[in-house]
């Protein structure tokens, strides 16, 4: 049945316009004002609402063994929670243990999101060891359509690799034009920071902050540009928090590096004097890299307006607070990192970006679903309205006033970290490649329709 959304202003990373848009199968077919109806169109009014392309979260955990337990999510729930907010694709990052044979860690991830979907996905490979076997594997991996690395100079003896492994992932990458995402810190340091205050007796959640300094963040940053520097790498630097690091990623980029930085939704609207709750509240807001002081938000919202940051992400990673974030009591170090927020992020980003001036729509659509699209080999079918473009299209309303709350959440855990937070706008009908998955703000859709998307090396 052709889909016909009348009398809305579309609006694109480049342009907004009235217009209509006419969709047929899977497919946006024409855009334009005064579309004729077709016969048989289901015809939706969005006169007073925005029509944006799909939004796209190309940083998400939903199967995630991490830290003696897993992460709450499925697919099911993280899909439909991600629907609601907005966002049609999500990019899930596969992350083998060191130990673990990482070709069937692909195919695990893979598996647990075949059939399970409501919304369509991808994913970055996660490399955390590199060994004699790697490339082959890692070829095999791009040649299936993942065309997208992930690296942690993190999490020493769990996913971070060393500098030797750094420098082989790079060079492959390189030649076979794979964009390498990389979580920037430096493990060692973190892990003598860690001793030394557990040490001094330091145990609650609030010292997971100065256990990961920001110029721990900014020297995994330069650390990373000078290993693209010398391979010829593209590199994106996931979940961006403060200044230090943004200045060391404009230096590389100022140097001609190829480099892109994402940020995340918490560091825009959270400080880290959430994760300094007494009763060990804080535990709910600790993340890594963990959230900063107040003064860099500003920055991080300046640059992402300026575009030096080029997408803003979730790091999506849901663990409950009563029986896993609480395994961190007596020691930070134990506490499950994750801020859950593919839910929220799009209506933060509007809330608190485009509604109080700080962001306009077409920055906050090219953020959002774009740029994301064309860094990650998506382009030209996600992250546009236009005609041969998969009908991935958001009806949004910016008149609707809300709250958020765990109670109404779609995610599955416990709490939320925006408790009570009031929300402008929200996506009043999603479509994924044509089928409507949300009306009146609500999940209505088939949670096996969202696909594997395969994608092609385009660096």
């Amino acid at each position: 049945m052709p889909l016909l959304i009348r009398n809305g202003e579309v609006v694109t990373a480049s342009l907004r316009r009235s217009a209509d848009v006419l969709c047929d199968g899977e497919s946006i077919v024409d855009v334009g004002p005064n579309l004729a109806v077709p016969a048989g169109a289901d015809v939706i009014d969005a006169g007073g609402k925005y029509v944006f392309p799909g939004f796209i979260d190309p940083h998400v955990h939903i199967h995630l063994p991490f830290m003696g337990t897993s992460a709450k999510d499925t697919y099911t729930t993280a899909s439909r929670a991600a629907l609601v907010g907005g966002t049609t694709t999500l990019i899930e990052m596969v992350c083998p243990g060191r130990s673990d044979d990482p070709w069937d860690a692909y195919q695990l991830w893979k598996g647990k999101a075949a059939g399970t979907s409501a919304c369509d996905y991808a994913f970055h490979m996660g490399v955390t060891r590199f060994d004699a076997a790697t490339p082959a594997v890692l070829e095999r991996v791009v040649a299936d359509g993942t065309s997208s690395f992930k690296v942690f100079l993190a999490y020493k003896g769990a996913f971070g690799i060393d500098d030797a492994e750094l420098y082989q992932t790079l060079e492959l990458a390189q030649r076979l034009g794979v964009i390498v995402t990389a979580h920037c810190e430096n493990a060692e340091v973190v892990a003598r920071l860690q001793q030394r205050l557990l040490a001094e007796g330091k145990t609650g959640p609030e010292w997971h902050e100065p256990s990961r300094p920001t110029a721990v963040e900014a020297e995994g940053v330069h650390h990373l540009a000078t290993f693209a520097a010398l391979t010829g790498a593209h590199v994106y630097v996931v979940h961006t928090s403060c200044e230090e690091a943004l200045r060391e990623a404009a230096a590389a980029r100022e140097r001609g590096m190829k480099l892109w930085v994402e940020t995340v939704a918490p560091y825009l609207v959270l400080d880290r004097s959430y994760a300094e709750q007494p009763a060990f509240e804080g535990a709910k807001y600790v993340m890594s890299p963990p959230l900063r002081e107040l003064r860099h938000q500003d920055v991080i919202w300046d640059a992402l307006a300026s575009g030096l940051i080029s997408t803003v992400a979730t790091d999506h990673a849901p663990f409950d607070f009563i029986g896993q974030k609480e395994m961190g009591r007596g020691d930070f170090t134990k506490i499950p990192n994750g801020i859950p927020s593919v839910e929220n992020r799009v209506q933060l980003l509007y809330t608190y970006g485009v509604a109080r001036g700080r962001l306009d729509l077409l920055r906050f659509v090219e953020v959002a679903s774009t740029q994301a699209a064309e860094l990650f080999g998506l382009a030209p079918r996600k992250g546009t309205i236009a005609p041969g473009a998969d009908a991935d299209l958001v009806v949004w309303d910016p008149s609707f006033r809300g709250v958020i709350s765990a109670t109404t959440q779609e995610m599955n855990v416990d709490y939320s970290a925006f408790e009570g937070w009031p929300i402008e706008g929200r996506a009043d009908l999603v479509t994924v490649r044509g089928r409507i998955q949300v009306r009146d703000g609500k999940f209505v859709g088939d949670t096996t329709h969202g696909r594997y998307l395969p994608r092609k090396p385009t660096h």
